[in-house]
């Protein structure tokens, strides 16, 4: 553990963190987040494929977190179609897949407690 001092400061969409553990909850932390990707470590789903798998998730709410997840920079949306219905596709972004490690060792512990 590093002192005040020592500790490197962290830039990251206009954000300064002191802590990297501040800047992966920032990106991960909340109720959703983490479960969302989670679910996208094994390929690209649609929105209903992701309220399957998550059936607690409002429509509002899991379209607000992937904007977010979107936004930085750990999940791309990608659309096909030019006319309705269009196909809408989430995958993790290189970025995103570097998580996985963690949430799986996170999934690890939660089976554990």
């Amino acid at each position: 553990m590093q002192s005040a001092e020592e500790r490197p400061l962290k830039r990251y969409n206009n954000k300064i963190y002191y802590c990297p553990i501040s800047l992966a909850m920032d990106l991960i932390g909340g109720k959703w987040k983490g479960v969302i990707l989670y679910y996208l470590l094994s390929g690209e789903k649609r929105f209903s494929e992701l309220k399957i798998l998550i059936p607690e998730i409002t429509d509002m709410t899991l379209t607000i977190q992937l904007k977010k997840l979107e936004e930085d920079g750990l999940i791309i949306r990608s659309v096909y179609g030019k006319k309705p219905p269009l196909k809408v596709l989430y995958k993790l972004t290189p970025l995103g897949e570097k998580i996985g490690p963690a949430l799986e060792q996170l999934c690890l512990w939660g089976l554990a407690v």
